[in-house]
């Protein structure tokens, strides 16, 4: 059965934000943390790019926002894979992430960090 157009409410910025950060959490985030709960080291890296994020977001004057955070991943994806950056395929190696890999889990930490996990 079909459901007409009218009737199916249309996917909000909100919903696709959260979705985009949703499936960077997937794919960086959940094992990334993960492993930055074990690494002092890596914990600290991650620490200093969500105060980085935090900063370029203008996030001491407004709240950080799902909408803003996925805009700054998806800009930070693009600008990366325009200098030649290739993601990861298969397990990542946290103990010496890539400049964008772990800018990109700061941004899941900082999602998670919304959601009050």
């Amino acid at each position: 059965m079909r459901v007409p157009f009218t009737r199916v409410a249309p996917r909000t910025a909100v919903d696709s934000a959260r979705s985009s950060l949703a499936a960077l959490t997937v794919s960086v985030g959940t094992v990334g943390l993960a492993a930055a709960a074990t690494r002092p080291g890596l914990l600290a890296l991650v620490d200093q790019h969500a105060a980085a994020v935090r900063d370029s977001l203008d996030g001491d004057r407004q709240p950080l926002t799902a909408a803003s955070l996925a805009g700054y991943a998806e800009g930070l994806r693009e600008a990366a894979l325009e200098h030649g950056w290739t993601p990861p395929h298969g397990p990542i190696d946290w103990s010496e992430p890539e400049w964008p890999l772990a800018r990109l889990l700061a941004v899941c930490a900082l999602a998670r960090s919304l959601d009050g996990a």
